[in-house]
């Protein structure tokens, strides 16, 4: 049975490019399923509200009622695919919330499939963030993105293991470019005739590594990152 898959992308470190990451997954998944919710739990600006307005939502965790209006649509099995963009502010919070009430046995009852995607930064803070991750979500649901814009450095030992998304580093040029409010992955797939050019590249690639995790998700399959191409994709569902 398919179920309702939930990317939580998060860390207790800041600047590390969670948002850049949450734009990208959020136009593919709306481009592999023709639907997707995004939810911006962030202070910072821009956020993912200023680039995806249409398909986001703000959130916070400030009491109880905020906290529920939050948790409550995701313990729905309703088919939509969602990405939670989680500030670094709420990381604690919200890890905790999620122990207090169940999340992650509730999502098992319900056919949803949380997964957690920490995003690694080079402080204290994100080995510390990760490890208490370890202790509390199930290893098949969390994987280490290694952002290599800002991690040159490459990941710690302690996360390095197998379940690792490795987002390959950009010139600055071109990470300004994708940076504007008005930028769309999706749009320059559809747009950039020369497939040659390194921006298309680097999108294909991350459109195939988060096909592999969705395909897995949606099936709770092991997933592997080669073998699968996003040409397959069409084109023409609008963002």
């Amino acid at each position: 049975m398919l179920v309702t898959p939930i990317y939580i992308i998060c860390s207790p470190s800041p600047q590390v490019g969670k948002t850049l990451i949450a734009r990208i997954m959020s136009e593919f998944l709306l481009l592999k399923h023709g639907t997707a919710l995004s939810i911006d739990v962030n202070l910072n600006e821009p956020s993912l509200l200023d680039y995806l307005p249409n398909i986001t939502e703000t959130a916070d965790l400030i009491d109880t009622y905020s906290k529920m209006q939050l948790m409550d649509p995701l313990v729905i099995h309703d088919r939509v695919p969602k990405v939670i963009d989680l500030g670094f502010h709420a990381f604690d919070e919200f890890f905790k919330m999620c122990e207090e009430i169940g999340f992650m046995k509730e999502t098992v009852r319900r056919y949803v499939a949380p997964m957690i995607l920490f995003v690694s930064g080079a402080e204290r803070i994100s080995l510390r963030g990760y490890e208490m991750l370890r202790r509390r979500i199930p290893a098949e649901s969390l994987v280490t993105i290694h952002n290599e814009f800002v991690l040159r450095g490459g990941l710690s030992e302690a996360m390095d293991g197998e379940r690792i998304l490795r987002i390959a580093a950009l010139p600055p040029f071109l990470n300004r470019y994708i940076d504007r409010l008005g930028f769309s992955f999706t749009g320059y797939l559809r747009n950039e005739k020369d497939w040659s050019t390194e921006l298309h590249q680097w999108i294909r690639q991350n459109y195939n590594m988060f096909r592999d995790l969705d395909a897995s998700v949606m099936l709770r399959t092991p997933f592997r990152f080669r073998g699968t191409d996003i040409d397959s994709l069409r084109y023409t569902r609008a963002t």
